[in-house]
């Protein structure tokens, strides 16, 4: 049967730290803890019936805090990269901490990730459920604005992973939220032989620093056309920086659910789709893990873990071409995204 229980998983400057574990009617479980509203560890069935945890992370808060590349956060305010850390809102020029030289990433030097949320179990018609609340200031991390957060995970009876964002504001500024989990649907070892396929006829070119230069090509011709099924592996020789880091133009366009990708694991049979209302999603194929000490006795080395950030696209703030980002004082941000869970019992 469905349950929520809660422990202690540490404490901070900001307070002290819960753990919440969701068990679905199922079986499959979730852990979240309240520093950055993050997923700690996604527990499904393969093919066998065995459960096994498909996201990358650590067994404590001190690594959470000191060494995590984003391991399951929720990012923010603004997700991925603001060109040079700086842009101009209603002809206001804001400066933003450079923390990916030359630009800004995640939200700063203490985004969202790295502060502890208010949190409320509840347990949802679909399933087990936590919401995790946060009060931005203005001027947080050099944002404009006060920003009222809510980030809710459901894990359904339907083995779906369900995160739904809203945000309100008292001033203009730019919002783009999303998770940052790292993704390994073998539970270890590389995740280069998983199959891919994006609903993603274009992408975002980006410069030399991985920021958009506001063109969008086609990926047709290219090693980041996944709208075919491919392994992430087969074509990383191809690409200058090593693996993907590359922000994909949605077929769907966004503003509702819509399927956006598909990742399918022959060993284990675990298939993952993920549904999102964003327009855009950022594949990261773990190029810059170095081997990091992880939970148990895992070591995550390159490769040994995916993303699939759904979001608006990078830089969009600076980018008049791409949808906003702007949230206004009387709108109320929107946005959702499902990891669905299911397994296949043929190769392909």
């Amino acid at each position: 049967m469905a349950s929520i229980t809660k422990d202690h998983f540490g404490t901070t400057q900001d307070g002290e730290v819960t753990r919440f574990t969701l068990t679905n009617n199922n079986g499959a479980v979730a852990r979240v803890i309240s520093y950055g509203a993050t997923l700690t560890e996604l527990l499904v069935k393969d093919r066998q019936g065995r459960l096994g945890d498909v996201v990358l992370g650590f067994d404590n808060l001190k690594q959470y805090q000191e060494q995590s590349p984003y391991f399951g956060c929720t990012t923010g305010r603004v997700a991925n990269r603001i060109a040079k850390g700086h842009f101009s809102l209603d002809g206001v020029e804001y400066m933003l901490a450079v923390n990916n030289e030359p630009n800004h990433l995640h939200g700063g030097l203490k985004g969202l990730d790295k502060v502890v949320w208010d949190a409320a179990p509840f347990m949802a018609v679909e399933g087990p459920s936590v919401r995790f609340t946060y009060f931005s200031a203005d001027g947080d991390q050099g944002y404009p604005g006060g920003l009222w957060i809510g980030v809710t995970y459901i894990l359904t009876h339907n083995d779906e992973l369900s995160i739904e964002y809203e945000a309100t504001t008292d001033q203009a500024t730019p919002v783009n939220l999303t998770n940052h989990s790292y993704f390994n649907l073998a539970g270890q070892g590389d995740m280069l032989g998983h199959v891919l396929t994006l609903n993603a006829g274009q992408y975002t070119e980006p410069d030399e620093t991985q920021t958009p230069t506001g063109r969008i090509l086609p990926v047709a011709g290219t090693p980041l056309d996944f709208t075919q099924p491919h392994t992430l592996g087969e074509r990383l020789a191809q690409i200058e920086i090593g693996g993907y880091d590359h922000n994909y133009v949605l077929d769907a366009g966004g503003g509702y659910l819509a399927l956006a990708a598909e990742v399918y694991e022959p060993g284990s049979g675990r298939v993952m789709q993920v549904l999102t209302t964003q327009p855009g999603v950022q594949l990261y194929a773990g190029i810059h893990l170095d081997g990091l000490q992880g939970k148990g006795d895992a070591v995550y080395n390159q490769y040994y873990g995916f993303c699939l950030e759904t979001q608006h696209y990078p830089d969009s703030i600076n980018q008049p071409g791409f949808p906003s980002v702007v949230l206004r004082p009387g709108e109320t941000y929107t946005e959702r995204t499902v990891h669905r869970f299911s397994v296949r019992d043929n190769l392909l």
